[in-house]
């Protein structure tokens, strides 16, 4: 039996489980095992080493709680392979003896390891309840996991990755995995650099996609050196960075990592990276890149973004925000998936945009059809890359960003959408990454054709800045008149002070309330012309820009016909509140005029 029936197999054994609900119930299950497994035999590698260099291993495990000491199969005298514990005692002692001390004993502090054992398992669950089942389980894995066979090891990482993908399915825990050919293309593109020891962070690494293609792109690169250094490989994992905030994924992850060879995985860290101070970030949590499918639709607690310069609670923009922050100047390069609302959107997400291109230079936004992340989502999606520029501080505003390059990417021929079983495949990037040229000379080689345009956001940018210059003026001219009007109305009051005289003191209240009025004016008045200036000058951030290339087809796709119908909802709504501002103003005027007279 090959090791993805071997895989199938235990999953079929779990289901016989009455403790044991549902894919990701299973998954959880299965990979806290096969770490243990892992892990063990990883040690008897290390055990080795220390032998060589003449010093002992230090297991961070109790001996008692190591795989080879219970749950591995060991032979008898006639040679015969058997359990070290029996069916109907297994249960009781994995729930009352092993989980509490892997739990509870063991002292992160310590070291690295000790510190991913502790964070693996402080949340982590047995859910089988029959001992002859999780007795099968141990068997199937004692006969198929063999991690010094080099063929395994290799073979492991693959069939790891199709039982994440098997999570998509698996109600919410889908989130957390972007299929391999996304976290490929994307890693590809921002090509981080080992020779320069370039830093690659994952802020939302759910089960490691990018940061396992990210080890690879690094394994290929050492392969390409003429003289590799044992520093290069040992750089490896210095260099990748995961922060995960639920249990499930982070052990997952923490999996994943050790299935491609990174023996100490404690640069994944379980935690709530939005729940980080926003000035606890400091110049040593910079990073070179950033390449990320941040959780979008998800919405964090008042508190988590009290610190940050736009403050909201969707968890996408948040993390944007903090993207940004975390790129080093001039260097910095990322790739984020983000949702179509991203780029539409207004409000909090225009001002997002608008500081991200400020900061950065947004070169380029692949459109994605829908299916790329079904059956968990079918929300269409785009994939953001930005480089993050120097710091200019003299007061006004600048731009990184003058143009911005989109790819509409395509489905394959006689596909009407992606699915689980006919998932992305990273050989249909092909064609955007011959068009991709070089940041270095500013992408000059690309050229349009019917799937890539390019936009002149600079223009657009001027243009829009000139149509609103001049309500905007305005705007401030009629605040700084109520403010000055203001000033005269206190003044007036000041000079009542004291006073008994109560025709004077009407006298003045009564030219008070005038001046009131005219204040209350002169702020409609300037809330007007900045909303018109609004009008002209916001929607540049609106990134939902369609392929100017290509007729749009008619379509009776339901889905997309009740998101036009929506947005063509949110256009009427937007312009009957428009309508009654100005009537409201109008009225407003004519109301203060007539009393005035």
């Amino acid at each position: 039996m090959n090791l993805s029936s071997t895989i199938k197999s235990i999953q079929d054994i779990m289901r016989k489980d009455d403790g044991v609900d549902g894919d990701a119930q299973r998954l959880g299950q299965l990979t806290w095992m096969l770490f243990l497994k892992v892990f063990d035999q990883r040690e008897e590698e290390w055990e080795d080493n220390a032998k060589e260099r003449k010093e002992t291993y230090q297991s961070p495990l109790p001996e008692q709680y190591r795989w080879r000491n219970w749950a591995a199969y060991k032979a008898d005298a006639e040679g015969k392979k058997k359990p070290q514990i029996a069916a109907s005692e297994l249960i009781a002692f994995v729930n009352n003896e092993l989980f509490p001390t892997l739990k509870e004993k063991i002292d992160a502090s310590i070291g690295p390891s000790h510190k991913v054992i502790k964070q693996i398992f402080e949340d982590a669950n047995n859910y089988m309840k029959s001992g002859p089942q999780l007795l099968a389980v141990i068997e199937k894995l004692e006969e198929a996991i063999n991690f010094h066979d080099f063929k395994i090891r290799a073979s492991l990482g693959d069939v790891y990755e199709q039982m994440l993908n098997d999570l998509r399915g698996a109600g919410n825990a889908g989130e957390f995995y972007t299929p391999r050919a996304i976290t490929q293309f994307m890693v590809q593109q921002v090509n981080p650099n080992l020779a320069k020891r370039e830093t690659v962070l994952d802020p939302a690494c759910g089960t490691g996609g990018f940061l396992t293609a990210a080890i690879d792109h690094f394994r290929h690169e050492l392969e390409r050196m003429k003289s590799p250094r044992p520093e290069d490989k040992r750089a490896i994992e210095e260099l990748i960075r995961g922060i995960e905030k639920k249990q499930l994924p982070h052990l997952l992850c923490t999996t994943n990592m050790l299935l491609h060879g990174i023996d100490v995985p404690s640069q994944i860290k379980r935690s709530n990276t939005l729940a980080v101070g926003w000035n606890e970030w400091n110049a040593n949590d910079k990073v070179d890149c950033i390449i990320t499918n941040p959780p979008f639709g998800g919405y964090e607690d008042d508190s988590v973004a009290s610190g940050y310069h736009l403050p909201t609670k969707e968890t996408a923009d948040l993390f944007m925000q903090l993207i940004v922050k975390l790129l080093k100047d001039d260097v910095g390069r990322a790739a984020v998936v983000l949702p179509d609302g991203f780029l539409f959107g207004d409000g909090i997400k225009a001002e997002i945009k608008k500081s991200l291109m400020q900061k950065c230079n947004l070169h380029t936004i692949i459109r994605l059809p829908k299916g790329v992340f079904a059956p968990y989502t079918t929300i269409k999606t785009n994939l953001l890359f930005f480089t993050k520029g120097s710091v200019v501080d003299d007061g006004t505003e600048h731009f990184h960003t003058d143009s911005i390059w989109f790819y509409e990417h395509q489905y394959p021929a006689g596909y009407k959408s992606y699915s689980k079983t006919k998932p992305i495949r990273l050989e249909e990037f092909k064609a955007i990454q011959e068009w991709w040229g070089s940041e270095e000379n500013d992408f000059a080689d690309r050229v349009e054709n019917e799937f890539a345009w390019k936009v002149d956001f600079k223009s657009k940018r001027e243009q829009a800045d000139a149509a609103a210059a001049p309500h905007w003026f305005r705007a401030e001219e009629f605040n700084n008149q109520a403010a000055s009007v203001e000033s005269a109305a206190r003044d007036l009051k000041s000079s009542l002070v004291g006073s008994s005289d109560a025709k004077h003191r009407s006298k003045i209240e009564q030219q008070i309330a005038e001046l009131r009025e005219s204040v209350d004016v002169m702020r409609l008045k300037a809330r007007d012309a900045q909303a018109a200036g609004d009008r002209l000058y916001w929607p540049i951030f609106n990134l939902d820009i369609k392929n100017p290339n290509t007729p749009e087809e008619e379509t009776h796709d339901p889905d997309v016909l009740l998101e036009k119908y929506k947005k063509l909802l949110g256009e009427i709504e937007e312009t009957e509140n428009q309508l009654k501002g100005e009537l409201a103003a109008a009225l407003a005027h004519h109301f203060v005029t007539e009393v005035a007279e």
